[in-house]
């Protein structure tokens, strides 16, 4: 259970819910109450809440009323069987794909303002370490970098409470945060530890890289499970013989598994658009530090 209540980027009205979503509202001049957070538990509601409610929930709407909800999005099954709500009330279908726009659009789109890396694989133990070794080879580059994962998630020099796996409003909110902080590049351990499905609804990544192709979901597999936004053109990352060969210049040379790691970080930051020299020339300063 989550919310999303930090960096709300906008002035979101029950009126625009119902223009962009088709829902309805009860009583109708409620149009212009502001909503400046989303709930989907009543011990996350606080004050300018809009508490959402599942058809898979018993609605509680007296009790997050209490709490400081200023309204309730219900199914519409629901309209008719509440009474004396209090607050005003929504009715409409709020799938997950509904609540990820709606979430993401409240925080102002945050995964448009940074780049979305993502390390997928079956090995849970090399997916973690994927994503440490390319967390440390973007702030070389001299990135802001943020990490979400189950193994302890942070936002640069800040350690992020988050409760695995996260669902839609946890991830939205966690990517909140890390673009308020003003993070370059936020790392995210794709895996059922960390995300729970359809986790990055509304969530765009850029690079998704992994180890071992062969062991891996596929890429539609994994869109389908986690709905991540992605261009129509992108592949699967992984290590190439270009990047075996840079990673070979690095201060991993000596250690085979880190090499790998590294490999694999050099080619998702070459998908992402980072000059070839530019790496290298981060190679050869991280080579004399040591």
């Amino acid at each position: 259970m989550s919310a999303v209540s930090e960096s709300i980027a906008q002035r979101v009205t029950l009126g625009m819910l119902v223009e962009r979503y088709g829902f309805e509202v009860d009583p109708p001049f409620a149009t212009n109450v502001t909503i400046t957070s989303l709930s989907d538990a009543v011990d996350t509601v606080i004050p300018g809440s809009l508490f959402i409610c599942t058809h898979e929930q018993e609605p509680d709407v007296l009790h997050a009323a209490q709490a400081g909800a200023y309204a309730a999005l219900l199914p519409r099954a629901s309209k008719g069987q509440i009474a004396n709500a209090d607050i005003p009330l929504l009715y409409g279908d709020c799938d997950d794909r509904v609540l990820g726009d709606l979430a993401s659009g409240l925080a102002g789109g945050p995964s448009n303002a940074m780049a979305v890396f993502a390390v997928t694989g079956a090995d849970e133990q090399a997916v973690d370490a994927g994503v440490s070794q390319l967390s440390e080879f973007l702030h070389m580059l001299g990135n802001p970098v943020a990490v979400i994962t189950a193994s302890g998630s942070t936002s640069m020099t800040r350690t992020m409470n988050l409760n695995y796996p996260l669902g839609i409003l946890d991830m939205q909110r966690a990517l909140s945060v890390c673009a308020e902080d003003g993070v370059a590049a936020v790392i995210i351990a794709m895996d059922d530890r960390t995300l729970a499905e359809h986790a990055l609804e509304s969530v765009n990544v850029d690079v998704l890289g992994t180890e071992d192709v062969n062991a891996s979901a596929s890429l539609g597999e994994l869109k389908t499970r986690y709905a991540f936004v992605a261009e129509h053109d992108m592949s699967m990352t992984s290590s190439t013989p270009e990047s075996d060969e840079m990673a070979a210049d690095s201060p991993a040379m000596y250690d085979r598994v880190r090499l790998r790691h590294m490999s694999l970080a050099i080619a998702m930051v070459l998908a992402a658009g980072v000059r070839k020299n530019n790496i290298r020339s981060a190679l050869h300063v991280a080579n004399n530090l040591n």
